[in-house]
C-alpha cells in the first residue's frame, strides 16, 4: 500500500526544508521530494524522524505523582517502586504498558527501550511460559503502534554481596546461566520479525556479579543485539563498588566484556575521567534520562565531555516522570549550563539526532530515526502555531519549546498511529487511570 504526505517543514539530512512530499510503501520511506501538496495527506508544522525512548521502565509509569510526596532519595523511591512491582501479573502488566507505550506514541516515540526485569510471579517462581511478561510487554507496543527492544534483564543479587529478598526474587532466575537459557527462548520466539529485537542487560554492578556478566556479554555478541546496563546512576553504587572491587562500575563492565559498540551505560552520572575514556574508547552509547535523575535527585551526569571523548548520547524517559523527549533532549543542554555556568554545548540538531537516529541505532534500529528513502516510515510532526511554539523556527523552536502536547500526527512504520493528536486506540487518560487503578 502506498500513501503519500506533505510536509509544511520536514527536518531532512541536510536541514530544514519546506514543501516536501514523503511517499510512504508499506512500512518503509520510498521516495521523498519537493512540491506542491496535491492530493497528499497535509502534515502541518515540523514533520522529524520518530523519536526512540531508549529506556523505559514501563511500569514506573504507575509512580507519577505518587513518589512525589514528602522527602527522600533514589533508595526510598525504590521501596516505593518495589511495592508496584510486586503487584503486576501478565495482564495487568500488558494494560499497563499498553497505556503507557500509548502514551509514548502521543508524544512522538515510535521505539522504546523496554528494561525489564519483572520476569516471574511475585514469589520468584516462573510462570508456565517463563516469558510470559516478555510478551505482554511486545504485545503492548504493538498495539500502541511502537517498534520495541525488549532489553532483556539479568537481575541476580539485591546488591553487592546482599542476597535477593522481597519483590526482588521475580527478578532473578538464579543465575546468568539460567538468565540466559530464558533469554535464548524469547529470542527464538521473535526471530525474523523485524519490529521486535530481543537485547540484554545487565542491571547494574549491584545486581549481577562481575563473574556472571561475560554470560550476558556473550548473549549480545551471539545474537548482534544491544546490551544495556545502569551504570554509577548513585554515589553509594560508586562507593560499594570501590570497597568491594577496588574499581568503579565502568571498570568492571569493561574488564568482564560488557562495553562496545553495542552497548549503552544508562544514566553514568557520577563518572571519573578515566571512566569517560573508557566509554568513549569502545564505542559505548550513554543513555541520559535527564527527567528522571533529576526527580531522583541522583545528579547530572557528563554528557559533554563524554561526547568530546568519543561517546554518542541517546535519550530515555526511565521512570516516566513525565513522558516527553523534548524534555529530554532540552535538559541535556540547560542541565549542563547548570553546572558549567555556560550556554550553548549542544545544537538543537544535536539534540534532536540523539533522539531519533542516535538512539535508535543504539536499539538496534540503525536503518530508522532519519527522513530517507529505505527508512522505517516514521513520521512525526509538531504544531508551530501553539502558544509554545507561535512565533519561533526551526528546531530551535522543537527542541527548546515545544513539549509532548504539541505533536498532532505519528506514522510510526508506515502506520497512522496518532491524528489531530489523539491515539487511535481511544482515550489513553482513561486507559492509563483504569490500568493504574488495578496497582496501586
Amino acid at each position: 500500500m502506498s500513501l503519500t504526505y506533505w510536509c509544511e517543514q520536514a527536518w531532512l539530512p541536510d536541514g530544514v526544508a519546506h514543501g516536501v512530499l514523503i511517499e510512504v510503501e508499506g512500512t518503509r520511506i520510498a521516495r521523498i521530494a519537493r512540491g506542491e501538496p496535491g492530493s497528499a495527506e497535509r502534515l502541518p508544522g515540523l514533520t522529524i524522524p520518530g523519536l526512540a525512548n531508549a529506556h523505559s521502565h514501563a511500569f514506573h509509569r504507575a509512580l507519577r505523582g505518587a513518589t512525589q510526596r514528602g522527602k527522600g532519595d533514589f533508595w526510598t523511591w525504590r521501596d516505593q517502586m518495589y511495592e508496584v512491582a510486586g503487584k503486576l501479573d501478565p495482564d495487568t502488566y500488558f494494560q499497563l504498558a499498553r497505556a503507557v507505550y500509548a502514551e509514548m506514541a502521543l508524544a512522538g516515540v515510535t521505539c522504546v527501550g523496554e528494561f525489564h526485569y519483572l520476569h516471574h510471579a511475585p514469589d520468584g517462581r516462573p510462570y508456565e511460559d517463563r516469558n510470559v511478561m516478555s510478551h505482554a510487554l511486545i504485545q503492548a507496543a504493538r498495539e500502541a503502534g511502537l517498534r520495541i527492544t525488549l532489553l532483556d534483564t539479568c537481575y541476580l543479587s539485591g546488591g553487592i554481596g546482599v542476597p535477593l529478598s522481597g519483590t526482588q526474587l521475580r527478578f532473578s532466575d538464579g543465575s546468568a546461566h539460567g538468565w540466559a537459557a530464558r533469554a535464548d527462548e524469547l529470542a527464538a520466539a521473535y526471530e525474523g520479525q523485524h519490529d521486535v529485537e530481543i537485547g540484554a542487560a545487565v542491571h547494574s554492578v549491584r545486581a549481577v556479579p562481575p563473574d556472571q556478566m561475560p554470560v550476558v556479554a556473550e548473549f549480545s555478541h551471539r545474537h548482534a543485539a544491544p546490551l544495556h546496563a545502569h551504570v554509577s546512576e548513585q554515589r553509594a553504587e560508586n562507593a560499594a563498588c570501590a570497597e568491594t572491587y577496588a574499581a568503579t562500575p565502568v571498570q568492571i563492565l569493561h574488564e568482564r566484556g560488557v562495553l562496545g559498540p553495542r552497548s549503552t551505560a544508562v544514566h553514568a552520572t557520577h563518572l571519573t575521567d578515566s571512566d569517560v575514556e573508557l566509554l568513549g574508547q569502545s564505542g559505548t552509547y550513554i543513555c541520559m534520562c535527564p527527567t528522571t535523575e533529576r526527580d531522583l535527585a541522583d545528579g547530572v551526569g557528563p554528557a559533554r565531555a563524554a561526547a568530546d571523548r568519543g561517546t554518542q548520547i541517546t535519550l530515555g524517559s526511565d521512570g516516566h516522570a513525565v513522558i516527553d523527549l523534548f524534555e529530554e533532549a532540552r535538559a541535556v543542554e540547560l542541565d549542563e549550563r547548570l553546572t558549567s555556568e555556560r550556554r550553548g554545548h549542544w545544537s538543537a540538531a544535536d539534540l534532536l539526532t540523539a533522539a531519533t537516529g542516535t538512539g535508535h541505532t543504539s536499539l538496534g534500529f540503525a536503518d530508522a530515526g532519519r527522513l530517507i528513502p529505505g527508512a522505517w516510515a516514521d513520521l512525526v510532526s509538531v504544531r508551530l502555531d501553539s502558544v509554545r511554539t507561535a512565533g519561533a523556527g526551526g528546531l530551535e523552536a522543537v527542541v527548546f519549546a515545544a513539549t509532548a502536547s504539541d505533536v498532532h500526527s505519528v506514522v510510526s512504520g508506515g502506520r497512522r498511529v496518532v491524528a489531530q493528536g489523539r491515539h487511535e486506540l481511544g482515550d489513553v487518560g482513561h486507559m492509563l487511570s483504569e490500568a493504574i487503578g488495578k496497582v496501586r
